[in-house]
């Protein structure tokens, strides 16, 4: 087993040997979020389901992680990395496990939520190593390596709606659940075998941990986001009750989180550093507009505009293509909001772009679409990622990164809902248009919201707080 002092062998610069099982964890969630993209309408059609029942695939995941990212997160900055990356990766197999013989379409949402929960430790464990080792090497700030972990969590987020179609023509929509079985099984080997077993406390610190945990925040969280998913996955007077539920849930939620020592979610924190919390509420923004085009535009390409699965994860591909050239030029420059004013604008430039799709539309034309989301895309999720990395304390940096992928995953579960309800029994382009026009609304929020934060203006690296 490599130890901290047989891998950090030279003064001031990142040991690269642990970058390659942190980088693989980092990929497991985003190329299962996109890899379902294409799988939807196969899936579908295999159990005969609408899809309003099908965005439970990705809902499910995205509840799953919501919930556990600030637990794993929390986890990571008490227990160390290494051992939350390992229970995740296990998980992540036992998830492809169960997906891959699942016998229903609810067996498969399972499945989804335990590989939500597999999937969502390999972020925070990767940022809290990175900002450990940056810390003992005296790095101000590891650009570098940020951008490093964006480019591949985008390049895999890239391929992944590529894979499912050829997963999907070779043998089926199992393959695409399939694949988490050796991936898991290689993080957990990689994992074991290099990264280094140090930011974990003693013993007592671990048991004091556990028996002091907010598990009662934890849980009130869990069935506040519930009862929203339940209402806003079948909006109406019918699920008033589950509306009414996550309501209580939430000021409960509140009224606990703002009297224990201990927090789930520390809203004095987040109160106290309007900065971080400016920066969730843009990630929250700019995960709905994204999610929203890719499970609702691959939805719409192979049922409204009549493509295969694996034509649509071609045409998906600019989207990611240009994201990671994108990341990659510019992913070093410190400056962050004029990033954020023009990745904004550009998505609302996009949803003004499908309101112009129909049947007919060229495939020039749609891949130009996509390859325009691309660079917001690049230039939104690498600005917010570098806008925490300066504005979260440093001892919290695991939750704070947990946390800033619950309001992403948050946006996804958003998103998979505004288009189970654009689309109901078929992906058609009216559904798309009304897609389209959620698309500008929320980008468009989210532009003020940045025109609007005088903290990005104070410092090139996005305003500290602390």
């Amino acid at each position: 087993m490599i130890t901290h002092s047989q891998q950090i062998t030279t003064y001031g610069r990142f040991p690269r040997r642990f970058l390659a099982p942190l980088m693989l964890g980092a990929i497991l969630n985003p190329i299962n979020s996109s890899i379902i993209a294409v799988a939807l309408v196969p899936i579908g059609a295999a159990f005969g389901a609408r899809p309003a029942q099908t965005a439970w695939l990705v809902s499910a995941l995205y509840m799953a992680t919501a919930i556990g990212q600030p637990l794993v997160g929390r986890f990571v900055d008490v227990f160390g990395p290494k051992r939350l990356f390992l229970l995740g990766a296990f998980l992540t197999v036992i998830a492809g496990i169960i997906g891959t013989v699942a016998p229903t379409l609810w067996v498969l949402v399972v499945a989804r939520v335990i590989l939500g929960l597999g999937t969502c430790a390999g972020y925070p464990s990767a940022m809290s190593l990175i900002r450990k080792v940056a810390n003992h090497d005296h790095l101000e700030s590891p650009a570098g390596v940020l951008t490093a972990l964006s480019v591949t969590v985008q390049t895999i987020a890239a391929i992944g709606p590529t894979l499912g179609g050829l997963l999907i023509a070779l043998g089926g929509w199992r393959l695409t659940m399939a694949i988490n079985i050796p991936l898991g099984m290689a993080a957990l080997l990689l994992g074991w075998m290099m990264l280094p077993a140090y930011g974990a406390g003693t013993q007592q610190d671990e048991r004091e941990a556990l028996r002091s945990f907010d598990w009662a925040g934890t849980a009130l969280f869990a069935v506040a986001l519930l009862g929203l998913l339940l209402f806003l996955m079948a909006p109406g007077t019918s699920t008033l009750w589950s509306l009414a539920m996550a309501a209580s849930a939430g000021a409960a939620f509140a009224f606990h989180e703002l009297r224990v020592t201990a927090p789930f979610i520390d809203l004095r924190l987040l109160w106290g550093n309007l900065p971080l919390l400016a920066t969730y509420a843009r990630a929250l923004a700019a995960s709905t507009t994204s999610y929203a085009f890719i499970y609702g535009f691959s939805q719409w390409m192979e049922e409204g505009r009549g493509l295969s699965a694996s034509k649509t994860g071609l045409l998906l591909l600019p989207t990611f293509g240009v994201g990671i050239l994108v990341s990659t030029l510019w992913g070093r420059t410190p400056q962050v909001r004029g990033k954020l004013v023009v990745g904004g604008t550009l998505q609302a430039v996009v949803g003004s772009g499908l309101l112009l799709t129909s049947p007919g539309s060229p495939i020039w034309f749609l891949a130009a679409v996509t390859a325009l989301l691309g660079i917001p895309q690049g230039l939104l999720s690498l600005s917010n990622q570098n806008a925490l990395y300066h504005q979260a304390h440093p001892e919290s940096l695991g939750a704070s990164s947990g946390l800033l992928r619950t309001f992403q995953y948050f946006g996804a579960i958003i998103a998979s809902a505004a288009t189970g309800m654009a689309f109901g029994h078929r992906a058609d382009t009216t559904g798309m248009h009304e897609l389209a026009a959620f698309i500008i609304i929320v980008s468009t929020l989210a532009l003020l919201v940045t025109l609007l934060d005088r903290s990005l203006a104070l410092a090139p690296g996005a305003g500290k707080s602390r």
